[in-house]
């Protein structure tokens, strides 16, 4: 293509991408869902529809102060007078399903209450009916155009995000389960404030995780805040199979402690969880350990296991939205570069039948740790803490852990039993030792340079 022609695509690309967003805009609800999820398809969609989707996640249309009074009423019987001693009648923010307020208690705690827009239950239905319409009709035009998988993650999603009741058990289940971290905070539910349509939590103040001036300004570490993050996202992957598929910047803040002056990041939005099948997660953990060592043998095997079939070298490459180059090589062992997500966006589009075939193949538990990936590669990016080694370290770590927990549940003896556990501490051990090395090796480069430098430099 000449480059005349590229900038005619892309002028093309984005005032279509403009209409979806308007489109999604005016239809409001499962609409808007919809589209955040097609704005985090960064490895299958052209950049001009991502980026302008992207803005449905901060963007959303808001419910009038009459219409959420008209909630409150309905499901907490009571007026905002009556519970609360202030209420800020500006949303704190509004997403496609829900409105957060702040509010003070007559106690004089201060909470958040998400607040469902009132026709979200009744109209989310005929959304996922017309979609399903308006996609046969595309796909019966245009056959390399099946994306039917929207729809049906739409319909088993949607009554699940809808329940804030279930929104607050997952936001307990996740809180207990990754306790043993301490940078981790989960706003504490206020159940007797809470219902279906309502979900009243501990408010807590921070700065978006993409928002790096926030973090100069309050002197957090970029690169804890990404290393941490990626610890977290790990161990709900591959230790415990129970993945919170949301992580976009506005569901996950970061900010000092108040008390104890000590970095956190706070995951809020728990309304869209994926529970992962044993076998699945097995699965899916021996595949990452085979990209993060360029195992191509082990590669193939568990990418056909997880339903790709011969399509497993552009699942490998979906998977890490890296080049076929870099996963022959190991992913932890080449750096990204601009080159490669150039190629990759291009190759995108050449490939789109098959990516779209692929997508339907792989089991839809799938589709979302796709979309989590996408998000949380997202907020890297913006860091520039992307493919950093201390990311594979913790994969590896989480994996080993997740591999030798299996297997002693299924050893028969107390031998055994020893013995798979011995493995694990050396296996982690080894990566102790291979992070040391990596740290003392910086360390001595970053002091290096600084010998070399002129002093005006310094």
């Amino acid at each position: 293509m000449t480059l005349k022609s590229n900038d005619l695509v892309g002028r093309v690309h984005r005032r279509s991408a403009e209409r979806l967003r308007d489109l999604c805009c005016a239809n409001r609800g499962t609409f808007i869902k919809v589209g955040q999820h097609l704005g985090a398809l960064d490895y299958l969609l052209p950049e001009e529809y991502t980026s302008t989707l992207k803005v449905l996640h901060s963007s959303a249309p808001q419910s009038s102060m009459e219409e959420i009074r008209q909630v409150i009423r309905e499901d907490l019987g009571k007026e905002l007078s009556d519970l609360f001693v202030s209420f800020e009648e500006r949303p704190q923010g509004a997403a496609s399903l829900a409105q957060v307020h702040k509010a003070v208690l007559h106690d004089g705690r201060t909470v958040a209450l998400k607040i469902q827009h009132p026709k979200v239950q009744t109209q989310s239905s005929k959304d996922i009916m017309v979609m399903e319409v308006l996609l046969k009709a595309i796909h019966w035009l245009f056959p390399d155009f099946a994306f039917m998988w929207l729809v049906e993650e739409a319909k088993k999603n949607m009554p699940l995000e809808l329940d804030f009741l279930n929104e607050g058990h997952n936001a307990e289940k996740v809180a207990s389960m990754l306790a043993h971290f301490p940078f981790l905070k989960v706003p504490m539910i206020h159940w007797d404030l809470s219902t279906k349509r309502i979900l009243t939590m501990e408010f807590i103040e921070g700065g978006q995780v993409n928002d790096k001036n926030y973090m100069k300004e309050h002197d957090i570490n970029v690169n804890e805040i990404s290393e941490n993050l990626g610890k977290l996202y790990s161990e709900m992957i591959f230790v415990h199979g129970f993945v919170h598929c949301d992580p976009h910047p506005g569901n996950v803040l970061v900010r000092k402690c108040p008390q104890s002056k000590k970095m956190e990041i706070v995951l809020l939005d728990h309304g869209l969880y994926q529970a992962l099948q044993p076998d699945f997660r097995l699965n899916y953990c021996r595949l990452w350990m085979s990209l993060i060592k360029g195992d191509m043998s082990g590669v193939e095997r568990y990418s056909r296991r997880l339903g790709a079939g011969d399509l497993y070298p552009l699942f490998a490459c979906v998977l890490t939205a890296r080049s076929w180059d870099a996963v022959n090589a190991g992913i932890s062992s080449v750096p990204v570069t601009h080159a490669e997500d150039v190629e990759i966006r291009t190759n995108a589009a050449l490939y789109l039948p098959q990516i779209s075939d692929l997508l339907n193949r792989v089991p839809r538990q799938m589709l979302l740790l796709l979309k989590t990936n996408d998000l949380l590669r997202g907020i890297e990016t913006t860091l520039q803490t992307r493919a950093a080694s201390s990311s594979f370290i913790n994969m590896s770590r989480c994996c080993i852990r997740a591999m030798a927990r299996h297997k002693r549940s299924r050893a028969q003896s107390r031998r055994r039993r020893l013995q798979i556990a011995l493995t694990e501490s050396l296996s982690l051990w080894k990566l102790s030792v291979y992070e040391l090395f990596l740290w003392v090796r910086g360390s001595m480069l970053a002091r290096w340079l600084a010998a070399l430098l002129p002093p005006f430099l310094h």
